[in-house]
């Protein structure tokens, strides 16, 4: 692949990993210092119910190793209570503190409700004319009326990807046609599966071996046209992330780090 990928999990504070991924009795206060250790990158899902504070993510930041890639999202306060009009600078606050993640902050991820419909096209013009142009920010759409060329022509025009999604609300088809033409110079990828049924993080209960293979396709002529691709897991996908992130890397010729390589490391958290 000629773009660098970056492959995680969305979200790292889960007790259900402790055994299966973090090593017997690892203290939640240890889990991203130890996750850093299997992947380079996490999608923060903490992000969208609130705008942490600055300490929050210098704290991030400095338990996670050099190269390490926060994405984050947007608060929900922005993206389904105001629809995108934010009278109140919460964008503003959001990425003034984000920065000081400074290096490691990735891309920003604007996750809109499916009730936000192609006719709220001005609140979206509005709001991406206030995003700060040198930073990343990918956006997600749950409704089909979004996906068409008017559209994709304006991301285009201020660098935003349009997140590339396998959920419930639109179909992986759709998704996979639109990796031949990427609205920014990375690509976004999340993987959240058809429903919430699955409760048990700990074990992989969904074969995903089929899905993901047309996804490392997708990926393939995703890599001529960008620059990295960013990609993250989550539970209800197959049921244990890491294990499919881990798969992934497998597929993609990357290398992978075994849980058990992980519990030679719990000492140092002690």
């Amino acid at each position: 692949m000629a773009a660098s990928v970056r492959i995680g999990t969305q979200g790292w504070n889960y007790q259900d990993w402790v055994g299966p991924f973090y090593p017997a009795g690892t203290r939640p206060a240890d889990f991203l210092a130890i996750y850093g250790r299997a992947f380079d990158t996490v999608e923060v899902d903490a992000t969208f119910y609130a705008v942490p504070a600055a300490s929050t993510f210098r704290s991030w930041a400095a338990r996670t190793p050099p190269g390490f890639l926060f994405s984050l999202k947007l608060p929900q306060e922005i993206t389904h209570e105001n629809g995108l009009r934010d009278e109140a600078g919460t964008t503003e606050l959001f990425f003034q503190r984000a920065r000081e993640l400074e290096d490691k902050l990735g891309p920003t991820l604007v996750q809109l409700p499916p009730s936000f419909e192609a006719s709220e096209l001005p609140a979206l013009v509005g709001f991406l004319q206030r995003l700060p142009r040198e930073l990343p920010v990918a956006i997600e759409f749950r409704h089909r009326s979004w996906l068409h060329e008017g559209v994709y022509a304006l991301l285009r025009e201020h660098n935003v990807a349009l997140a590339l999604v396998e959920g419930r609300w639109l179909q992986r088809r759709a998704m996979l046609a639109l990796t031949g033409q990427p609205t920014a110079n990375f690509a976004y990828i999340r993987w959240i599966g058809p429903d919430r049924e699955l409760v048990d993080f700990s074990r992989v209960q969904v074969d995903r071996t089929r899905e993901l293979e047309s996804w490392r396709g997708a990926m393939d002529t995703l890599a001529a046209k960008v620059d990295t691709i960013v990609g993250y897991v989550n539970n209800h996908y197959s049921g244990h992330s890491p294990a499919t992130v881990r798969q992934l890397q497998r597929m993609l010729g990357g290398a992978v780090v075994e849980p058990e390589m992980l519990g030679e490391q719990l000492q140092l958290f002690r």
